[in-house]
C-alpha cells in the first residue's frame, strides 16, 4: 500500500507545514507510513523555524493522486483550499481547527476539530492521548505554529489550552518563546523582496460565503504604510485575480504585529457586504480595522454573514 500523504492547505502558513511535520512523526511512531508534504512555497516565518530547529523543508506536490488514494488534511478541510485533485483521492483523516464547509467523504473519517487557535495545539494533545513522546524539533515546530497562528497569543482565537500547549512545548524545545517567538514573526513580517502578487498570495484561502466566492489573503508587517504605498500595484494585481477566478470579493488583510490592527484593501462586487460586516465605509478601497488581527474568527464570520443579507 502506498504510504499516506499529509498535507494543510493551499498558500501554506507556519501551522500548516508544522502541523503537517508533526502529525507524519506521530503517525510513523504509530507505525503508519506517511509523508508530510506542502500545497505552496514556506513563508518567511516558516523558513526561519524550519531552519532554528533543523528541519527539512517538506516536498512540493501539485496533485496527490498519481502518488497515493489515501491523504490527510491538517489545517483545513474546505475542498477549494486543498489539492487540485481531491476529488480522486481518499480522505482518510481531518485534523483542524477551522470552520467545516463544502466537505463530505464517501466513506467514513477521521475528523478530529476543535475550537482552539492552533491545529498544532490539537496534535499535541494526540501525542499524549497515544502515549508518545514530542522530539525536540518536532516540539520547537510545534510551538511555531502556535505563536504565529495567535500572534504571540494576543489574537482572539488563542485559547488558554494553546497557551498551555506553547509552554510544555517551549520546555521540550529549550527556548523562550516570547523571545523566539517575536523574531520569528519578525522574520515572517519583512516582506521586502516581496512582489505584489506573492504578498497577495503567500497566505490567501478562497471561502464560499453561500452563492460569492471570496478570496482573503493576509500579511503581517511591523507598519502598513510599507505594504499600502504599493496600493496602485496591488490593486492591479488583486482586479486581475478577481477577473481570472471569477471572485465576487477579494480581500486584503495587513496585520501591524506590533499595534495588533489591520488595514483592509477591498475590491469586487460585494464590497458593500464587506462596509456592513464590519460597520465602515471604505475610503480609496480601504479601511482601518481596530483590533482586528484573525482571518478566521474576526474577518470569515461577519463577512459570511453580511454578504448572506447583501443582495
Amino acid at each position: 500500500m502506498p504510504k499516506t500523504l499529509i498535507f494543510g492547505h493551499k498558500n501554506p502558513d507556519t501551522d500548516t507545514i508544522c502541523s503537517a511535520i508533526a502529525y507524519a512523526d506521530l503517525k510513523g511512531q504509530l507505525g503508519v507510513e506517511t509523508e508530510a508534504v506542502r500545497l505552496g512555497e514556506p513563508n518567511g516565518e516558516t523558513l526561519y523555524a524550519l531552519e532554528a530547529f533543523g528541519v527539512s523543508t517538506p516536498r512540493l506536490i501539485e496533485k496527490a493522486a498519481n502518488e497515493t488514494d489515501r491523504v490527510i488534511l491538517v489545517d483545513h478541510n474546505e475542498r477549494q483550499q486543498s489539492v487540485n485533485d481531491i476529488d480522486d483521492v481518499q480522505v482518510v483523516e481531518v485534523i483542524d481547527h477551522h470552520r467545516i464547509a463544502n466537505f463530505e467523504t464517501a466513506d467514513p473519517v477521521y475528523y478530529r476539530a476543535e475550537p482552539v487557535g492552533c491545529t498544532a495545539t490539537i496534535i499535541k494533545k494526540l501525542y499524549k492521548e497515544h502515549g508518545l513522546d514530542i522530539p525536540k524539533p518536532i516540539a520547537g515546530l510545534m510551538l511555531s505554529a502556535i505563536i504565529s497562528d495567535s500572534l504571540l497569543f494576543k489574537s482572539p482565537t488563542c485559547t488558554e489550552e494553546d497557551k498551555q500547549a506553547a509552554k510544555e512545548l517551549a520546555e521540550i524545545a529549550g527556548v523562550n518563546a516570547e523571545e523566539y517567538g517575536l523574531n520569528m514573526l519578525k522574520a515572517g513580517a519583512d516582506i521586502s523582496d516581496k512582489t505584489a502578487d506573492e504578498l497577495l498570495t503567500m497566505d490567501a484561502k478562497a471561502f464560499a460565503m453561500g452563492a460569492a466566492t471570496v478570496e482573503i489573503a493576509q500579511v503581517n508587517t511591523v507598519d502598513t504604510n510599507d505594504v499600502l504605498a504599493r496600493q496602485s500595484e496591488l490593486e492591479k494585481v488583486i482586479t486581475a485575480k478577481i477577473n481570472d477566478n471569477g471572485l465576487d470579493l477579494f480581500v486584503f488583510i495587513i496585520t501591524d504585529i506590533l499595534e495588533n490592527d489591520s488595514v483592509a484593501l477591498v475590491l469586487g462586487d460585494k464590497t458593500a457586504a464587506f462596509e456592513q460586516a464590519f460597520q465602515t465605509t471604505l475610503t480609496n478601497h480601504t479601511a482601518v480595522l481596530k483590533g482586528v488581527v484573525s482571518r478566521k474568527k474576526q474577518v470569515v464570520p461577519p463577512l459570511t454573514e453580511a454578504i448572506a443579507n447583501v443582495n
